[in-house]
């Protein structure tokens, strides 16, 4: 347990409170507009802090150990120039998720399980102060006209926050958190996600410009999946990423990033990710990446890989591979298209040629549980089928961990020609069979 867990549980807490209450008003009294002189840098304006806090702990009354007034300091050094008590958490590498239901009640999620913190904020003005900060980085805002936002921190972690009177207990603020260090496939071999066989199949489809969905639910590990695929992308391609919070982290030299802008106070300036997937497309784009498809930008992206754009990839909230069809039918429809059901799902059989299924399975690990080929239209249903699935049937060890992998069926794919007619060769072995192997439906 941290100190601030420790500390958060201590009886005298209020005394220690109501001595960081005042001196956190002295210090933003006495430094004021220096907190924000734009020619400081960040460590400078942490020693002037840090030095001002000493001081000022100094002509305290109050007595306090060492060890409460170091607290102090971190706790005030981290709301001035961090994020709070939730500073410790973000600098944390074992803490994927921090919660914050109110300003009395944190928690985190350490290797897929939730954990009480104990640590709170000193009242809702401080927890709105820390939303604000957040959000205005990125130049949104949150307030009664607009009382909910997706942002994101200078890291790329996602975040989200809603305050009264939508939210009924007062502020709530989500973060998702990524790894300082992105992940890379062998990352997610190790953690289970893949397996080396699934990898080098997704190398080679990602290489032969195989159109792609990431779909699962919320917290499958849908982007870190998108990452991991992005980062087979070649790097003598021009590569444009539209996303409604900017998360993904690319690392070829020749990006072109976009991110959709929400309406001002006026209710005007909106730029919606269908505006940029419209936009993208006389951009010159060899790649387009759409960091989510959640409405009707899904008809521009359908349209945009049946007429050139293929080895395009994205996510999508979905509980299966199939549901991902029927998702995809919906959000077209919602571009307000007079499309018939047919023409829809001859568009998706035409378009998207692989979906990646991605569940949080009950052990709180993510795994890659399909990966699934769209093999076409037969009548009036597009026809799939599974090249990969996780083995349930594997059983739980005695911690209840899953004991199952990402396993080949045996069937191949339908593209492996256009694979191949573009240099991109994919040994048999990928694909040995094993029992139980599904067949199209």
């Amino acid at each position: 347990m941290s100190l601030a867990e420790r500390l958060a549980k201590t009886e005298g807490n209020d005394r220690i409170a109501d001595v960081q209450a005042r001196i956190q008003v002295a210090l933003v009294e006495g430094l004021g507009p220096k907190l924000y002189d734009a020619s400081m840098s960040d460590d400078q304006l942490q020693t002037l802090v840090q030095r001002r806090l000493g001081e000022l702990l100094e002509e305290e009354q109050v007595a306090l150990t060492s060890q409460e007034k170091a607290y102090v300091i971190q706790q005030i050094g981290d709301s001035v120039l961090g994020l709070g008590p939730l500073e410790p958490y973000i600098r944390d590498p074992s803490v994927t998720e921090i919660m914050v239901n109110n300003a009395y009640t944190i928690y985190v999620e350490r290797g897929g399980k939730l954990y009480w913190t104990g640590a709170k904020f000193l009242n809702e003005e401080q927890l709105r102060r820390t939303i604000d900060k957040i959000v205005s980085r990125v130049g949104r805002r949150v307030d009664e006209a607009s009382p909910y936002v997706d942002s994101r921190l200078p890291d790329g972690s996602r975040v989200n926050a809603i305050i009264p009177p939508l939210a009924l207990d007062g502020p709530t603020l989500t973060i998702r958190k990524f790894s300082s260090d992105p992940y890379g496939a062998e990352d997610l071999v190790s953690f289970g996600t893949l397996t080396a066989s699934s990898v080098e199949f997704l190398h080679a489809c990602v290489q032969g410009r195989i159109n792609i969905l990431v779909s699962g639910g919320t917290g499958a590990g849908k982007t870190t999946t998108l990452n991991v695929l992005s980062s087979f992308l070649p790097e003598d391609e021009r590569i444009i990423t539209i996303e409604d919070a900017a998360e993904l982290r690319l690392q070829q030299p020749h990006i072109v990033r976009l991110e959709a802008r929400p309406p001002n106070i006026e209710g005007k300036g909106e730029v919606s990710i269908r505006d940029l997937v419209r936009n993208a497309l006389r951009m010159r784009p060899d790649r387009i990446v759409v960091g989510e498809v959640r409405g009707g930008e899904a008809l521009d992206m359908l349209q945009a890989m049946n007429t050139g754009h293929d080895g395009s990839i994205s996510t999508i909230h979905a509980n299966s591979p199939r549901d991902v069809l029927s998702r995809l039918e919906t959000m077209t429809l919602m571009a307000g298209m007079d499309l018939g059901g047919r023409a829809i799902r001859e568009q998706i059989a035409s378009a998207i040629n692989l979906i990646l299924h991605q569940a949080r399975l009950k052990d709180g690990t993510r795994r890659l549980t399909h990966i699934t080929e769209v093999v076409g239209m037969e009548g009036e249903v597009i026809t799939i089928q599974d090249l990969f699935v996780f083995d349930f049937r594997a059983g739980v060890d005695e911690h209840g961990r899953y004991l199952g992998e990402l396993r080949p069926t045996g069937l191949r794919p339908h593209f492996l020609d256009k694979l191949q007619d573009r240099g991109i060769v994919v040994l048999p072995r990928v694909f040995m069979p094993v029992v139980g192997a599904a067949a199209v439906r």
